[in-house]
């Protein structure tokens, strides 16, 4: 991406169904790129639809939030980019492609919101904001550790991810919420790298909370200042989330989530965030429009 004008989409397919006037590039504080990339889901697919699926979900989403009392589209304007083409490239070549478009969007001053596309995108995008950074931490919200070494031969895997991101980022900067499946390779790399993980079980048995505070108390604390959001869709309960590859049972509800994503909102200053994993199913609209929700909750917490 370079300085001259810069193609967005318009008011039939960007994101809320917002007029030129609080769309355009240029006068828009928040651009939502969509990265429709998938090359290693695992079990169900998909993904590669999610972008779509929750741009055109959003439109169904009230521009006027009744909590923060906000018009987030009218007051800063959300821009959205056509979707990244990223034809054959795979691996370190898509992920370099949109790091670079991330890189570029950051250095122009916008708020980005990355929409995936299955969760090995995350770590270009959290790179391009480490980079800015330096004090940056990461809260994950997912079912899933994602930190194999690699996975079926490829280092560049949906459940390496969070692997990929230690690697430029201390791994005691990274928080994880509500994981319920790992494998014994990674728990052992949480346990001697210091990864802040809060597992589904633990937040269930009442670990984090007292009669003063409850869990998400617990996960902010562990954040510093600046916090970059990744968000698996899978982290929610199939209750809430069916359309997504690999569904857990024992997940995330909405309201605990949002009382989550509230405080870190509050208290620490959100840079960006990206949502993941949405993998839309034939004749069931719920899940979209949720993602799409979920997206425009995180904007109004995030500024």
């Amino acid at each position: 991406m370079n300085r001259t004008r810069m193609k967005t989409l318009g008011i039939r397919s960007n994101f809320l169904g917002i007029d030129t006037q609080h769309s355009a590039f240029d006068s828009s504080a928040v651009v939502i790129l969509p990265a429709p990339y998938e090359a290693t889901v695992s079990y169900g697919g998909g993904t590669k639809h999610g972008p779509a699926a929750i741009l055109k979900a959003s439109h169904f989403v009230e521009f006027y939030d009744e909590e923060t009392g906000r018009d987030i589209s009218q007051e800063l304007g959300i821009a959205t980019m056509p979707p990244l083409a990223f034809a054959k490239k795979k691996d370190q070549a898509a992920l370099a492609m949109l790091e670079h478009a991330v890189s570029s969007l950051l250095e122009r001053g916008k708020f980005v919101v990355t929409l995936g596309g299955e969760h090995t995108i995350s770590s270009a995008v959290i790179a391009a904001h480490a980079k800015r950074l330096p004090n940056l931490s990461v809260v994950q919200f997912d079912a899933h550790s994602d930190l194999r070494d690699s996975y079926q031969g490829n280092r560049f895997s949906h459940a390496s991810v969070m692997a990929r991101v230690a690697e430029f980022l201390d791994p005691r900067r990274i928080v994880q919420v509500g994981i319920r499946a790992q494998c014994e390779e990674e728990a052992r790399f949480i346990q001697e790298k210091k990864v802040n993980t809060f597992y589904a079980h633990a937040l269930r048995d009442g670990r984090y909370t007292t009669s003063r505070s409850n869990w998400s108390d617990a996960v902010v604390s562990c954040l510093s200042e600046n916090v970059y959001i990744t968000f698996d869709v899978d982290g929610f309960d199939p209750s809430v989330m069916p359309s997504t590859g690999t569904p857990e049972p024992n997940g995330l509800y909405w309201s605990e989530t949002m009382e989550c994503l509230r405080k870190i909102g509050r208290q620490k200053k959100i840079v960006g965030f990206d949502v993941v994993e949405l993998a839309p199913l034939k004749g069931l609209s719920h899940p979209d429009l949720t993602t799409a929700k979920l997206v425009s909750k995180i904007l109004n917490y995030a500024l």
